[in-house]
């Protein structure tokens, strides 16, 4: 049994390696070391996070026997990190997507089944509490039965023609950008609340600008980049997304990092035979509510919420809470995970091999410009 405060070490010194050193604190986890792209960095976000230990090495890190390894570093490394830290015998959190290729990724959700150990991925939208609330009442039936789907993920971080990211490369990004790095969470998402299931895509890319500056700074930084050398750009700025479902209905998004004035507005939009309802993740604590008869905006924890929302409503309503409590609550799943509890809706490797599966499709469709499968891979869907 893991002690009641698990260890967990971070690999990662960016954006979203600072998301998980919050996040992992906020949901009661001891942060016990750090490991970023030299012994000296490791060193200096040790001193900035206050933790105990700033690793030389991966190996270093393993060797200090974390209950948790979170990795936060650029995708080209995920592999290799996440298939060492199972052959230890660790659980692990990995960012999206596991690994360059579906291949590759199929081989750690294997791995990770077949060591027993909890292996995760921060589809981390699901745990804002009207997700589960909009999720539950579909369930219930209050929405009928499920005609469409659609959305959009929309950022405008990359709009600037000098701006750019590790992200822009794809040797150490992977082939797709936009779609693997937000379009994998629309569908995620998206099949979560609405319990359809992608099978076929028809996908359109486009690269808006052909040649972006070599990076020179963080990823999702505002600032342009400080290089003089460009280099050719062949990761997609945009794609438009059409799905056809198993159950012979019809879904659709458009994914963009080129949208001026849009920063993160992730919209899922499920329309049935009784109902239609939305989820806003930029006004996350409504939910968007229509009939033939009228609409209606629901608010987190007023009247009498389904008990997934309730559990993770941490203040009352008119108290905001947002994506670092979505964060912070995947996080606490896992560790409950780790303890021997089954969440519901916690996102596994199998759910990363999904996403991986989803992107490998719509590359292809785009490619060939043609109906394109998508290859099977479970869960995401957990209500059976």
């Amino acid at each position: 049994m893991a002690p009641s405060s698990l260890r967990v070490a971070i690999v990662g010194t960016g954006m979203i390696g600072a998301v998980h050193r919050r996040a992992a604190r906020d949901a009661g986890a001891e942060v016990i070391g750090v490991l970023g792209s030299s012994a000296a960095r490791s060193a200096e976000f040790a001193a900035e996070w206050g933790v105990a230990s700033g690793y030389a090495t991966f190996d270093e890190l393993l060797a200090d026997s974390p209950d948790v390894v979170q990795i936060c570093t650029p995708n080209g490394s995920h592999f290799d990190y996440a298939l060492q830290a199972i052959d230890a015998g660790v659980n692990v959190v990995c960012e999206k997507p596991l690994a360059m290729t579906a291949e590759e990724a199929a081989v750690l959700a294997e791995a990770a089944t077949a060591a027993g150990v909890v292996a995760t991925v921060p589809f981390a939208y699901r745990y804002h509490p009207m997700v589960r609330e909009l999720r539950a009442r579909r369930l219930a039936g209050e929405l009928g039965d499920v005609h469409l789907v659609h959305g959009s993920y929309l950022q405008d971080w990359l709009l600037d023609p000098e701006s750019s990211s590790w992200r822009v490369d794809a040797a150490v990004g992977g082939r797709s950008r936009a779609f693997a790095d937000i379009g994998s969470h629309w569908c995620d998402l998206a099949e979560f609340i609405s319990g359809e299931r992608f099978v076929a895509v028809s996908a359109t890319t486009t690269v808006v600008y052909a040649e972006r500056p070599v990076p020179s700074g963080p990823s999702f930084g505002a600032e342009r980049s400080s290089s003089s050398e460009v280099m050719p750009v062949t990761t997609e700025d945009a794609a438009i997304v059409t799905f056809k479902t198993a159950s012979g209905g019809v879904a659709n998004t458009v994914i963009s990092q080129v949208s001026a004035g849009r920063k993160n507005r992730l919209w899922v939009e499920v329309d049935g035979s009784k109902a239609s309802a939305v989820f806003d993740q930029e006004n996350p604590e409504t939910v968007w509510l229509g009939t033939e008869s009228g609409t209606m905006l629901l608010h987190r924890a007023e009247g009498v919420p389904d008990p997934d929302q309730a559990r993770l409503n941490r203040v009352p309503s008119g108290h905001p809470q947002g994506y670092p409590d979505a964060f912070s609550a995947f996080l606490a799943d896992t560790y409950a995970a780790v303890r021997g509890e089954a969440p519901d809706g916690l996102p596994t490797f199998t759910d990363g091999l999904r996403a991986a599966r989803i992107i490998d499709a719509v590359l292809d469709s785009a490619e060939s410009s043609s109906w394109t499968s998508i290859a099977e891979a479970s869960p995401v869907l957990t209500e059976g």
